[in-house]
C-alpha cells in the first residue's frame, strides 16, 4: 500500500488508517450500517500490508476472535454499531476481566431495537458504563473529526497496552461518515515484541490468563486491583477540548457532532452578547471531571443526541452545585446550530423570568 500522510477520508475509513500506523495486526469483526466503511477499508488495507483480516460469521465470534488475538499480544480491534456493540458485551466483560488490551470502535445509530440506521449517541451507558457484566470499566474515547479518529486510533493501542484494558472510540455516523482532509501520523517503526504477560507461541511461556476465579477472595483481590486501576486512569487520562469557555457564564457541553455544532453555536451567541462557551469531552471515562469542575459558568447545558445520558457525568462533576439543563434530539435526528442557539436563549429567557 502506497503511503502519503495526506488523504481525504471518511471517518470510518481514518480510524483504520491510525490503527495500522500503530501497528494494528489483526481485524475481526462483522459489517453493520453506519460502520460498515471500517470493514470494508480494512478487508482492502490489512491483507496489503501482510496483516490479518477476518470477517467472522457475527458479532459474538469478532470479539472473541479478538480476546484470542489480544492474548497472543498482538494489537487487534473490531467495530461494530448499536446492537452489535450490544453482542459484543460478553466478550469485552472476558476480555475485562482477563485484563487484555483492545480496541472496539462504536459508529453509533438510532435505537433502541433494530432503529434505524441514523446517527445518535444512546451508547454512552451501555459504553461509559460499563454494558456487560460485572464491575469493569473501559477508556471511551470520543472523535468529533476524521483527523481525530485516526489521531486516537493511533493512541488507543498505547492506552490500551499501558493499562491492560480495553478502549473505546465511541462516536456517532455523522463523524463515521463525514469526508474530510485528514493527515496521518508517521507509522511506528518495525514489529513490537510481544509483551512478557502475552502467551507466545514462539517462546515456551507459562502465562495463564482467565477471567474466572472460582474462590471468592481471589475475585474479590482481581476486582480490587481492577478498581484502583480505574481510579489511576481517572487521574492520569482525562482530555477535552476547551473553546471559549474561561470567562463563559453558560458552558455548552457536547461530544461527537454534537460538540462540533456547539462551537459554532458558541460564536452565534457571543454575537448576541451571551457569555458561552464549550467544553468538548475527548474521554468519556474518563469523564473531564477536573476541567469541569474549574469551569467558573454559572450554567451549564448538555447536548446531546440521546434521551440525556451523559448530563448525569456533568452534574456529577460539578457536584450538582449549579444548573445542569439538557439539549436534545432523538432517533436520529441532530440538533442544528439555529436550534442550540434558540434553545439556550430559551433556557437563560426562563431563568430570569
Amino acid at each position: 500500500m502506497e503511503y502519503t500522510n495526506r488523504m481525504l477520508l471518511k471517518g470510518n475509513e481514518a480510524v483504520v488508517y491510525g490503527a495500522l500506523l500503530a501497528g494494528c495486526e489483526c481485524f475481526f469483526g462483522y459489517p453493520i450500517t453506519p460502520a460498515s466503511e471500517i470493514a470494508h477499508t480494512a478487508a482492502r488495507c490489512f491483507p496489503k500490508l501482510g496483516r490479518t483480516f477476518l470477517q467472522a460469521e457475527c458479532e459474538i465470534a469478532a470479539i472473541n476472535m479478538v480476546m484470542g488475538a489480544a492474548a497472543n499480544g498482538r494489537r487487534a480491534m473490531t467495530a461494530s454499531s448499536g446492537l452489535g456493540i450490544s453482542l459484543k458485551q460478553e466478550g469485552i466483560s472476558y476480555l475485562s476481566g482477563s485484563e487484555l488490551p483492545a480496541l472496539v470502535v462504536d459508529i453509533t445509530r438510532g435505537g433502541p431495537g433494530l432503529g434505524n440506521i441514523a446517527p445518535e449517541q444512546a451508547d454512552y451507558n451501555q459504553v461509559v458504563k460499563g454494558g456487560g457484566h460485572g464491575s469493569y470499566r473501559c477508556i471511551v474515547l470520543a472523535p468529533a473529526s476524521a483527523q481525530e479518529m485516526c489521531d486516537l486510533a493511533f493512541t488507543a493501542f498505547d492506552l490500551a497496552e499501558k493499562y491492560r484494558i480495553v478502549v473505546y472510540m465511541m462516536t456517532d455516523g455523522v463523524i463515521g461518515q463525514t469526508m474530510e482532509t485528514v493527515t496521518l501520523p508517521e507509522p511506528l517503526p518495525g514489529r513490537r515484541e510481544v509483551p512478557e504477560w502475552a502467551l507466545d507461541v514462539s517462546r515456551n511461556r507459562h502465562n495463564m490468563i482467565s477471567s474466572i476465579y472460582l474462590e471468592t477472595d481471589d475475585l474479590e483481590a482481581l476486582n480490587l486491583r481492577l478498581q484502583r486501576k480505574y481510579r489511576l486512569i481517572e487521574e492520569r487520562e482525562q482530555r477535552c477540548e476547551l473553546y471559549r469557555a474561561e470567562d463563559a457564564e453558560i458552558v455548552l457541553v457536547g461530544y461527537g457532532i454534537s460538540g462540533r455544532l456547539c462551537r459554532t453555536a458558541v460564536d452565534v451567541l457571543r454575537g448576541r452578547g451571551v457569555k458561552a462557551g464549550l467544553l468538548r469531552p475527548i474521554t468519556l471515562f474518563p469523564f473531564p471531571v477536573d476541567t469541569l469542575n474549574a469551569l467558573t459558568a454559572k450554567q451549564f447545558i448538555a447536548v446531546e443526541m440521546s434521551s440525556g445520558q451523559m448530563i448525569d457525568d456533568v452534574k456529577l462533576a460539578i457536584n450538582c452545585s449549579r444548573p445542569v439543563a439538557l439539549i436534545n434530539r432523538m432517533g436520529g435526528n441532530i440538533a442544528g446550530i439555529d436550534e442550540i442557539v434558540a434553545r439556550t436563549e430559551a433556557i437563560l429567557a426562563a431563568k430570569e423570568a
